[in-house]
């Protein structure tokens, strides 16, 4: 940027003539390196950084990008049971020359915007710029949406979320509390071993899921994270007998994709003898999968060459 744009126009010819004395070169210097450091204190006052994702901004007062108006739209982002993420939208502020913000609420109350988990970037708002607009730091109303922080139903729907969000990590911090108050709770065993896959942790999505598909042989789901977890870890004999036990007692629903998984494992490791015993099944689970059926036909040619 141009350093010299907020200066007066005497004052850039000030600087830039060097026939005045000695003293007033070095007055002027001492000047320039002033204003300088102010600018730069008045642009880091009032920097935002548009690099934040709605995932990324739970319980964060954030700033969109500003209008044609140079108005910043601007609210707090945070997560209902029901809706998922969601934008308490409180208005828009401009920013002064100075770097203060200047609010304008809306002129009712506040909106709430559902939210995808989409590319939208947004900026998180310095905590010190909240009292400018008006805003406290955690609204009074977020309590509401606080309830029972801590029950093993909200620990397992917000892990279920950041799950659906590919935030396995995050996920991981609500699940394993969970897990750790009721591990036989509805679809949590199967909901963190997700997050285990997600994560290459394999070994313990194995040992919760050897257990889950125990109780409930005939899940289709369940069988599916527990044969990706074997295949992944190299336990490829006991994905083996998980896929012939899933093909008797489950519904088949995943039974192509497990047999694919399987069938390329074996073909990435050169082994004929096992790609060829599993060619026939993974065409008869895939024949209407017209994308799988074409990589498994390039398999078999390739591996018969």
């Amino acid at each position: 940027c141009d350093l010299f744009a907020n200066f007066s126009a005497e004052t850039r010819n000030e600087i830039i003539h060097n026939h005045v004395g000695k003293h007033k070169i070095k007055y002027m210097k001492k000047t320039l390196i002033l204003l300088i450091l102010i600018s730069f204190k008045i642009n880091a006052q009032t920097e935002l950084l548009f690099n934040k994702k709605f995932i990324d901004s739970e319980d964060k007062w954030v700033a969109f990008q500003k209008d044609s108006d140079n108005k910043y739209g601007f609210g707090f982002i945070y997560i209902d049971e029901e809706a998922g993420l969601t934008l308490n939208h409180e208005g828009s502020f401009t920013i002064s020359n100075n770097g203060d913000f200047i609010s304008k609420k809306l002129d009712s109350v506040s909106m709430k915007v559902r939210l995808q988990n989409n590319q939208v970037k947004v900026a998180w708002i310095p905590k010190e710029k909240l009292k400018q607009l008006n805003v406290l730091e955690t609204p009074n109303w977020l309590k509401y949406y606080k309830n029972d922080i801590n029950s093993i139903k909200r620990l397992y729907a917000w892990g279920y979320k950041y799950n659906s969000w590919n935030k396995c990590s995050r996920a991981l911090t609500y699940l394993e509390k969970a897990y750790e108050i009721n591990p036989e709770y509805k679809n949590l065993g199967v909901e963190l071993a997700y997050s285990y896959n997600c994560l290459n942790k394999y070994k313990k999505a194995i040992l919760i899921m050897e257990k889950v598909v125990k109780l409930n042989p005939k899940d289709s789901y369940s069988n599916k994270e527990l044969i990706y977890a074997q295949i992944k870890s190299g336990k490829l004999k006991s994905a083996e007998k998980s896929i012939k036990k899933a093909i008797k007692k489950t519904d088949g629903k995943y039974n192509g994709e497990n047999i694919y998984n399987l069938l390329y494992t074996y073909y990435e490791m050169n082994d004929k003898k096992k790609v060829l015993n599993w060619l026939d099944e993974a065409k008869k689970w895939n024949s209407k999968n017209k994308e799988l059926m074409n990589s498994i036909g390039r398999m078999e040619k390739d591996i018969n060459k």
